[in-house]
């Protein structure tokens, strides 16, 4: 299943990518009034400002990523039956057919 999962995987990764950065911009907009979210190496900027815009970004492009790799897996696993990555249990017994 993993390798047919594959394709969906990686369009959500970049839907994902997209849509974080995008959140993290309209967030950034309302905390920083607009400014532009400081580079590391940017000069005349101070440490907890860069270390908060980088903090606030990598939370919310995980956040997003997660969301929308777990609604592709449950969509996956409504058109397929199985899901993507789910290893079979060793306490399990086996069925037979």
């Amino acid at each position: 299943m993993k390798l047919l999962y594959k394709p969906f995987s990686l369009v959500a990764k970049s839907l994902g990518t997209r849509l974080g950065k995008s959140a993290f911009d309209a967030v950034w907009e309302q905390v920083a009034s607009s400014e532009e979210p400081p580079s590391p190496t940017a000069g005349r900027v101070s440490l907890p400002r860069v270390a908060a815009s980088a903090a606030l970004e990598a939370a919310t492009m995980a956040a997003i990523g997660a969301a929308i790799e777990q609604l592709t897996a449950r969509g996956f696993h409504h058109l397929v039956g199985a899901w993507p990555e789910r290893k079979p249990d060793a306490d399990q017994p086996k069925l037979r057919r």
